[in-house]
């Protein structure tokens, strides 16, 4: 009997048949056309100037308050050498990107999880921590929170708002699955409630794709130079071809019917993999995100995660170690589920196989 083909629930990967690859083409070529002096040379750290005055205009700051980067994660590590000395706390979501996670720990950060809930942190366990920590800032996913799906309130994000005046810290708010909204509506932005305490970052890797390797971030432009800095001491200067190719590919006006080409493709497969867990794996209790990329569940009592990892592998199924999104022990028996990349019949197929499996390993 042939093996059965291999499902991934790993990566929170875009699906390949979004990529917007002839509209690419026209903008790495106006881009070329427009801009190969600048774009083909070494440039400024903070980044192809035309792409921060149109990230300027769209988030109503001044050109100063934007750096644009290869990616968003490199701005955590960049913020990282820039402010963070050994030992220095930093708080989480617990759980959280296990990226970010391992780039904070590069930097000798000492991680504190903040328990996250339905519709956010946990704000007494935050005020709890804050008794003990003085965090240099507290990084949130408020959209589509990455790994769990959850959203925050508004009344919680007013909250942390509140309490990072009042103790002193700011927010590294991560908002790369905002735009990805399939039903509900929308809280504001930490940084609109509070530009002062705020350093948004993002990156276009889920809405164009990753290759361009195009991030973003939009706060206060003195804490934005120290992070040029250290830009221009590790590759002196950004990828600033692709920053040109995002460029002209936003300026021709592509990117909102692209973000609604993806809320059609995306928005079944998220409703099909609830639907699946709803016939398959009922107990679980999966959360159920209104967005994004992610949704994630709590295996039943007494099946660990690693188990069903092992069992998984053998029936073609690959799954990402729930533990590693927890900053300090725990997530045994958390499960993330990407869905974006994977179709309907493949998301069916998948949540087949792990109820299977968990219900082998239950009996």
């Amino acid at each position: 009997m042939a093996d059965p083909k291999p499902i991934n629930f790993t990566r929170g990967v875009p699906a390949t048949e979004s990529f917007p690859a002839a509209q690419l083409a026209i903008a790495a070529e106006n881009a070329l056309r427009n801009h190969s002096a600048t774009i083909l040379q070494y440039g400024p750290a903070s980044g192809f100037l035309p792409m921060r005055e149109w990230l300027a205009a769209r988030y109503g700051v001044a050109v100063e308050s934007v750096l644009c980067s290869n990616g968003s994660l490199q701005i955590v590590e960049f913020l990282g050498a820039a402010l963070l000395a050994p030992g220095d706390a930093v708080f989480v979501e617990e759980p959280t990107y296990d990226r970010t996670l391992t780039t904070l720990r590069k930097a000798g950060a000492r991680v504190v999880g903040i328990p996250l809930e339905a519709d956010g942190p946990d704000i007494d366990a935050l005020e709890q921590a804050l008794r003990i920590h003085h965090p240099r800032f507290f990084y949130v996913i408020p959209d589509f929170q990455n790994p769990s799906g959850a959203t925050c309130s508004r009344a919680k994000r007013e909250r942390l708002v509140e309490l990072a005046r009042s103790h002193n810290f700011f927010l590294l708010e991560d908002c790369p699955y905002r735009s990805l909204r399939y039903s509900g509506q929308a809280e504001p932005a930490l940084i609109e409630l509070a530009p002062d305490v705020v350093l948004l970052m993002s990156s276009y890797s889920k809405l164009i794709g990753p290759g361009p390797r195009f991030g973003f971030a939009i706060g206060d432009a003195g804490l934005l130079q120290r992070i040029a800095k250290v830009a221009e001491d590790t590759y002196i200067s950004p990828g600033l071809l692709a920053h040109g190719i995002v460029y002209e590919y936003c300026a021709a006006g592509y990117l909102e019917p692209q973000v609604e080409r993806l809320l059609a493709l995306y928005a079944p497969r998220l409703a099909a993999t609830l639907a699946a867990l709803d016939k398959h794996l009922p107990e679980t209790a999966p959360t159920r995100p209104q967005g994004g990329f992610f949704l994630s569940l709590t295996l039943p009592e007494g099946v660990n995660t690693s188990d069903v990892r092992t069992a998984a592998a053998l029936v073609g199924l690959n799954l990402a170690d729930g533990r590693g999104f927890f900053s300090n022990g725990g997530g045994e028996r958390f499960l993330r589920l990407p869905y974006c990349a994977l179709s309907p019949v493949d998301l069916e197929e998948g949540i087949k196989r792990l109820a299977g499996v968990v219900h082998a390993l239950q009996a």
